[in-house]
């Protein structure tokens, strides 16, 4: 239906849309460019328009809008044939209007998109299958959902946001991409956390109760073969009878006086004390320290 005004600098048509299976050509299901009739590509050519050449299709009984690229000019005067998920996105029928307008889009530099299934991430390579199944794509339009094919299979995902516009050309451009969460995805359940009511003792516990550690629990003894309480007692009694004697015959020395007494009331032994050697006697065995 041609209500393009001559004196415009723009084109725009009003078309009967029928999905591209009509003209025998599955192969465009895995894109998103359309076939249109022979005089679109003469009013194009003196409109002289940017390429690739781009458009905007709108269905004005629902206010949805989606964008597009074409491959041919091909179709039946008054008609334009599209992919079927296009028609789905726009919910056209066979027949329905479509209005196409050319659009100028930029570059995009940011997609993210979500799969509507986690079968999609289960791929081989799914970043290799969708810079491949992009290349049929001339431009994406935040809030459509697109489809990509792969072995006999076809993958749903839903263009979530783009850059720097809500519509943006992918033809030869390095875009990011990014991925959200897929719409069938859960997130593992967490353990439930014990129960109060619950008496049963921490992980561990018995462990830690029957397998304490205690320092130097074993029986000690001597290489000599004698008995450590006949050591002590001897040892005791030694240091014991060494202050005694010395004072006897030197009790002007004061410090070693004063370590005879602690020696004497505490019963231990005083390491490091500043003792002055005693002579030596044939009757006493000195105790060094």
């Amino acid at each position: 239906m041609d209500r393009q005004d001559p004196s415009s600098s723009t084109f725009e048509q009003f078309y009967r849309c029928y999905p591209v299976a009509f003209l025998d050509k599955p192969h465009l299901e895995k894109g998103n460019k359309v076939i249109m009739p022979p005089s679109a590509l003469e009013r194009l050519a003196s409109l002289h328009i940017d390429y690739p050449m781009l458009f905007e299709l709108h269905n004005p009984s629902i206010e949805r809008v989606t964008h597009c690229g074409v491959l041919e000019f091909v179709a039946e005067e008054g008609l334009i044939y599209l992919p079927y998920w296009m028609m789905e996105n726009l919910l056209l029928q066979e027949g329905d209007l479509v209005q196409l307008r050319n659009a100028s889009l930029e570059k995009g530099t940011y997609v993210k998109l979500q799969p509507h299934s986690t079968d999609f991430l289960d791929v081989s390579n799914p970043k290799a299958i969708l810079e491949t199944s992009l290349r049929n794509y001339s431009c994406l339009t935040t809030g459509d959902t697109i489809l990509v094919a792969y072995n006999d299979k076809k993958y749903y995902i839903n263009i979530v946001e783009t850059k720097p516009s809500a519509a943006v050309s992918v033809v030869e451009t390095d875009c990011e991409v990014d991925f959200a969460p897929p719409l069938d995805y859960k997130e593992p359940e967490k353990p439930a956390p014990p129960s109060k009511a619950n008496n049963a003792p921490p992980e561990g516990f018995f462990f830690s109760s029957l397998y304490k550690f205690n320092a130097f629990t074993g029986s000690s003894r001597r290489l000599d073969g004698k008995q450590l309480a006949e050591l002590a007692e001897s040892t005791t009694s030694s240091v014991v009878k060494q202050p005694q004697r010395e004072g006897k015959e030197n009790s002007n020395d004061s410090k070693s006086s004063l370590a005879s007494a602690s020696v004497q009331q505490s019963g231990k032994l005083i390491f490091g004390a500043n003792q002055k050697r005693p002579r030596e006697r044939d009757e006493t065995t000195n105790v060094s320290i």
